[in-house]
């Protein structure tokens, strides 16, 4: 058992929904750690949610609900009405308890990697924790019929929690796993974050049944639909292998280190400069006083739609 006094709290979550066997297989993991677990995930499916929250603005509250799983009667367990990142932002302002230390998040059916990654529901709680200061991973298996072996990224995220625990704060490792046992993982190695995505293109289908309109078209009405070409991230060996897609199509795992919303560096200085300028060649707009100078206060800006803080679920 872990110490009192260095005992950690992990949230777990994920975007397949509180009831999806891959939070199952993750919190059950959890619970093996010593330390306090708290599980908050969407009621519902929420993949392909990225980092959203939803219309917090507009809503009085969000729901929540119990849940039990199985063997984990004792474990705190909650399905919230909104997405996973939403649920990262409930916990650490004190919805669900303590703040939590640690993210875990997943483990999701489908893995993500390169561009698909940013759109996730499973990153996105992740990097949001990220945001708060926490130590998050996010996890997921390649898609695959049953049985699912869960217990291959289980047993590799339970491996990351210490060094999750002594990593810096705003750490987030991406994991990728092949539907394989743990003996017959050809390999894990660390990915650079490719550059594929899973969109390839969308197609207008004529409503009478003939043949679709040319690949690229405006909407020939007002209202119809758009074929998707998907692809499987992951599944072509024509990618780079170095790239966590690149590994997952040749059965290995990857490990990819992601970072969230960041300023840009000193590339994008002549940009913000010109920009600036444009900017101030219209009427009004001025660079105004210098905002440390004390001349300005709260009252001032009251009602002028002046700056306000916020949080990190802005």
């Amino acid at each position: 058992m872990v110490d009192g006094e260095d005992l950690v709290r992990i949230l777990v979550t994920n975007d397949d929904g509180v009831r999806a066997p891959g939070i199952a297989a993750l919190a059950r993991m959890a619970s093996t750690t010593g330390h306090d677990v708290v599980v908050v995930a969407p009621m519902i499916d929420y993949s392909g949610s990225g980092a959203a929250v939803g219309p917090v603005h507009s809503r009085d509250g969000v729901d929540y609900e119990a849940h039990a799983i199985e063997g984990l009667g004792d474990m705190p367990t909650y399905g919230i009405d909104g997405p996973p990142a939403l649920a990262v932002i409930l916990a650490c302002v004190g919805g669900f308890g303590p703040r939590p230390d640690i993210v875990l998040s997943g483990i999701n059916h489908g893995i993500n990697v390169g561009r698909s990654a940013m759109h996730s529901g499973t990153v996105g709680a992740a990097l949001t924790g990220a945001h708060f200061g926490l130590r998050c991973l996010a996890v997921s298996i390649r898609w695959g019929d049953d049985p699912v072996p869960w217990e291959t990224p289980a047993a590799m995220a339970a491996a990351l929690v210490p060094v999750l625990e002594q990593a810096p704060a705003g750490t987030t490792l991406n994991l990728n796993v092949p539907a394989v046992a743990l003996g017959e993982l050809r390999g894990l190695r660390h990915g650079r974050l490719g550059r594929g995505g899973t969109i390839r293109s969308a197609v207008h289908m004529a409503g009478d049944g003939s043949s679709p309109l040319p690949h690229v078209a405006l909407p020939p009405g007002q209202t119809g639909t758009l074929r998707l070409d998907l692809t499987a991230p992951g599944s072509s060996t024509r990618v780079q292998p170095d790239t966590d897609a690149g590994l997952l199509a040749r059965g290995y795992a990857s490990l990819t280190a992601l970072v969230g919303v960041r300023e840009a560096g000193a590339e994008a200085d002549d940009v913000v400069d010109g920009a600036l300028e444009a900017l101030y060649a219209l009427s009004g707009v001025t660079p105004g006083q210098d905002p440390d100078d004390g001349a300005l206060d709260d009252g001032a800006l009251d009602g002028a739609g002046g700056p306000r803080e916020e949080s990190a679920s802005a």
